[in-house]
């Protein structure tokens, strides 16, 4: 299915492209949330008359995703878990975990910027995390992972 971009979408392509994707990445995922349109003439025509628009709110959106950076760049969160006598957490930190910490931060974070390479952190110890805010803007944070007292 074809398909022309409304926003830079990350490992796709960026705005204005017409790109090839299957049915139900599109019909799930992109047209649902605003992310494309489905390529054909009328959608063309009406993107190159809003393409000026678009392209001011992409500016806008990625220099909000640049000052949450800013804020970010470089932070540490305490989160605190019961652990066994060989060092191995009960349970594990997860997404969410790390986003409440973050919130009692002081920094609001959304659960999908977060990526776990490895997936939840079930070791004591400090653990760098990859966030995504934008698809042009990542930044790492550290994860304190502490035995509760």
């Amino acid at each position: 299915m074809q398909v022309i971009l409304l926003e830079e979408v990350q490992n796709l392509g960026n705005l204005g492209e017409e790109v090839r994707v299957k049915p139900g990445y599109a019909r799930n995922y992109l047209l649902p949330y605003g992310k494309a349109v489905i390529a054909n003439e009328q959608n063309r025509a009406a993107l190159e008359a809003r393409r000026t628009d678009l392209e001011k709110m992409h500016t806008e959106v990625l220099a909000k995703a640049q000052e949450r950076a800013r804020l970010m760049e470089g932070a540490t969160v305490q989160i605190s878990r019961k652990v066994g006598e060989e060092g191995q957490l009960f349970g594990s930190v997860t997404t969410l975990d790390i986003v409440d910490a973050m919130a009692q931060a002081g920094v609001e974070l959304e659960k999908s910027e977060i990526h776990l390479s490895t997936g939840p952190i079930k070791e004591i110890g400090d653990h760098e995390i990859a966030v995504s805010l934008h698809p042009e803007v990542h930044v790492k944070i550290t994860v304190l992972v502490v035995e509760e007292q």
